[in-house]
């Protein structure tokens, strides 16, 4: 795994997606060109400090490093870094944790 020296800001998480499927759950083999979806699944590699609100209360992010989460569909933000991207999320954009 490469070494990642991107801190998100308060207020954000930064997320590897989760890899597309290439094959469905019966054994089916998928080509490159069906899987144009990209996944609104991922893992958290990073967290930034509290949220600060309007009303000048602060919020804590929903989730940990390590969780895997479900993330809006157009939520969020992508950078590549080398070969790989990974997608800076608003913790408002977090939809569920999967356990």
């Amino acid at each position: 795994m490469t070494k990642i020296n991107l801190v998100p800001t308060p207020g954000y998480l930064l997320i590897e997606p989760a890899e597309a499927a290439m094959k469905t759950d019966s054994g089916i083999y998928l080509p490159d060109s069906a899987s144009s979806e990209k996944p609104q699944k991922g893992k958290v590699l990073a967290v930034g400090g509290e949220e600060v609100l309007d009303s000048g209360k602060t919020r804590k992010s929903p989730v940990k490093v390590g969780d895997v989460v479900i993330y809006k569909k157009w939520g969020g933000s992508e950078v590549k870094v080398g070969t790989k991207e990974y997608l800076f999320a608003k913790f408002d954009d977090i939809l569920a944790v999967e356990k």
